[in-house]
């Protein structure tokens, strides 16, 4: 099954702001949630951010990263910025895995694109 991965992270959270930078054991959360989604079978992974800071932490550690709109309402509207940027065909299938999921297990990613 062939899909792709958009990470939409936000430095400007209400509740934490920053949060996709706090460091867990050396590294941003962020980068932990990449490489789990990194190692699912995924054909692309891209963090998709309106954040100057997340963008160059993302290309620090070797992501894919993706300026996108500030006026966006939900990371879902980034994710169509992404697409949209990067001419994906409608059919598709993306996965939203969220910036904030440092242990997300890539069996669980890859069995949501399955489905």
């Amino acid at each position: 099954m062939s899909f792709k991965i958009v990470i939409p992270a936000r430095y400007a959270a209400q509740r934490l702001p920053g949060k996709p930078l706090l460091d867990i054991q050396g590294k941003p959360m962020l980068q932990h949630t990449w490489e789990r989604a990194c190692e699912s079978a995924a054909d692309e992974v891209v963090i998709a951010t309106d954040d100057p800071r997340i963008l160059d932490a993302a290309m620090n550690f070797g992501a894919a990263a993706q300026m996108t709109s500030d006026v966006h309402r939900s990371g879902t509207d980034r994710i169509q910025e992404v697409a949209s940027a990067r001419q994906w065909s409608a059919d598709t299938i993306v996965v939203n895995v969220q910036g904030d999921e440092p242990l997300i297990p890539p069996h669980a990613i890859n069995q949501v694109a399955d489905n």
